[in-house]
């Protein structure tokens, strides 16, 4: 069986900056047969979700209004890593900014790419242990939320009734489940 080849990029232009990503046409041309083709791809800042966890295992989740799917949405604190800045110091800011929450022994516990066919950026999961409300909310002027506290099962209940219907939530809930498996025990 072949190995599929890795395409050359011959030019790409920016068609539509829309704030957070840009809409870019690519000109890519395979190295063997020398065909070419057009392809569209979203160019994005990375990405980041932070898993809260309290002294009394619960996690820290936020649902707000999410426009693409035109309805609310029960999620981890996340959103985009600033340029330079490290994953698990965008997972922590944004932990804080959304929820008030801080903690310690934040690391890493995952990444995916959110859809390698047409977005060029990684979403990073990080975990926080020990977090507890220490400050009030910083929210973008076009953030709103609801911070409730719930159980890792509780989680995957909601995710199975539709209410977590965020893909890359349920991804990064799967990195929780590797990293610390003790908290979905009974």
């Amino acid at each position: 069986m072949a190995v599929p080849a890795e395409w050359n990029l011959l030019n790409e232009a920016v068609l539509a900056d829309c704030k957070v990503f840009k809409v870019l046409k690519c000109r890519y041309q395979h190295p063997h047969d020398k065909r070419e083709g057009d392809f569209f791809l979203i160019k994005s800042s990375n990405w980041v979700q932070a898993f809260a966890v309290t002294p009394e295992r619960r996690l820290v989740f936020v649902r707000q209004f999410r426009m693409g799917s035109r309805a609310l949405s029960w999620e981890p604190p996340g959103g985009i890593i600033e340029p330079g800045e490290d994953p698990v110091c965008g997972g922590l800011r944004e932990l804080v900014e959304e929820t008030g929450y801080t903690g310690r022994n934040a690391r890493l516990i995952g990444s995916c790419a959110p859809n390698p066919a047409l977005c060029n950026n990684i979403c990073h999961f990080v975990l926080v242990e020990d977090c507890v409300r220490t400050t009030p909310l910083a929210l973008d002027s076009n953030e709103e939320v609801e911070t409730a506290l719930f159980t890792p099962r509780e989680i995957e209940a909601m995710m199975l009734r539709g209410e977590m219907p965020h893909a890359l939530a349920q991804t990064g809930l799967y990195h929780l489940r590797l990293a610390r498996p003790d908290l979905f025990e009974k």
